[in-house]
């Protein structure tokens, strides 16, 4: 796994979002440069889909959502639609489950303002969705809460 750095974070709000309104809908588009290590995180009541390269698909998307009183931290990782051979999904597959870390980290560092008003968002489940048409790479996994994800 990549090591945070702060200062490699951009982050941008979209309108109708502040450093600390609304909690939902609050959604999260993080996305990165292969070249300069640089992530750019965009937080909005909407997916930054004009930030999203349709070639590579290597975005972290986030959001909270509630369910039945209890508020949850919703991720979609985007593994394959069929358009990769088995090879370079488990590629796909291998690389999102080692950088995913540093992505939340990144999401929670960028957010921390959020966080800070609201500290029980810390411990709020992180529910991933590998999104695959390789059966063994489509799940649903918790990945913990975001208290182990702050710097």
């Amino acid at each position: 796994m990549s090591k945070f750095n702060s200062e490699r974070l951009s982050v941008e709000y979209r309108n109708g979002v502040t450093t600390t309104e609304p909690i939902i809908p609050r959604n999260h588009t993080l996305t990165h440069s292969d070249f300069t290590a640089e992530l750019f995180l965009t937080i909005g009541t909407q997916f930054a889909w004009d930030k999203v390269n349709p070639d590579m698909r290597d975005e972290v998307l986030g959001e909270w959502k509630t369910n039945r009183n209890c508020l949850y931290y919703n991720v979609y990782l985007f593994i394959d639609q069929g358009e990769y051979d088995l090879t370079a999904a488990t590629r796909r597959n291998e690389v999102f489950r080692r950088e995913l870390s540093l992505a939340l980290t990144a999401i929670r560092y960028g957010d921390r303002f959020l966080f800070d008003l609201y500290p029980n968002l810390d411990y709020a489940l992180i529910i991933v969705n590998f999104m695959s048409t390789h059966p063994q790479f489509a799940r649903q996994e918790s990945w913990g809460t975001f208290n182990s994800y702050s710097i």
